[in-house]
């Protein structure tokens, strides 16, 4: 959870031709996937991959994470850039003390959304309440599954021939014997 304050802001409206006055205002914000799949239902366009995102676009994510209620809709257009950045941050934080080895594979190419990411909790027998954790804890969770319930890759057959030969010698020498 984070917590951001908006400071007071003077904004002109070319069209109306009117000021608009707001005051400052504390929001306590939620990156989850509850978040992400109300600005994927409004922008149709996947989250995660957040290339090329518009002012309007981070604004309006900003508005999805907001858990604070009855919040002046017009405080959403004057986000000052290190509010901006300060959430962008909070987007990169890990919220997990869990790590993954680095293999060598390529990165997956299938595009991530919010549906996607029901369908894992789904398969994996995850909670739905795990919905409104941190997104990235919620990602490494799924991974974490994913990874105790796939099968032990199979070794190699010149793995395996090593592997006999080794408890066959291990156990000549245990019993003294030549084979």
């Amino acid at each position: 959870m984070l917590k951001v304050v908006i400071p007071k802001s003077e904004q002109y409206d070319d069209v109306n031709n009117l000021f608009y006055y707001t005051k400052e205002q504390a929001l306590t914000l939620e990156h989850s996937l509850v978040s992400v799949a109300k600005w994927e239902a409004k922008w149709h366009k996947p989250f995660l991959s957040r290339r090329n995102t518009t002012y309007e676009e981070t604004a309006d994510y900003i508005r999805c994470m907001t858990l604070t209620q009855n919040v002046d809709p017009l405080v959403y257009n004057n986000i000052p850039s290190s509010v901006i950045e300060e959430v962008e941050r909070y987007l990169d934080e890990p919220m997990t003390a869990s790590t993954f080895p680095k293999d060598n594979s390529p990165p997956s190419r299938e595009i991530v959304t919010a549906e996607v990411i029901y369908y894992w909790m789904t398969e994996l027998n995850i909670p739905f309440e795990c919905q409104k954790w941190h997104l990235n804890r919620l990602l490494t969770l799924i991974k974490t599954c994913s990874l105790k319930k796939s099968p032990r890759k199979k070794m190699s057959r010149r793995q395996t021939a090593s592997q006999y030969r080794e408890m066959n010698r291990a156990r000549r020498k245990r019993f003294n014997t030549k084979g």
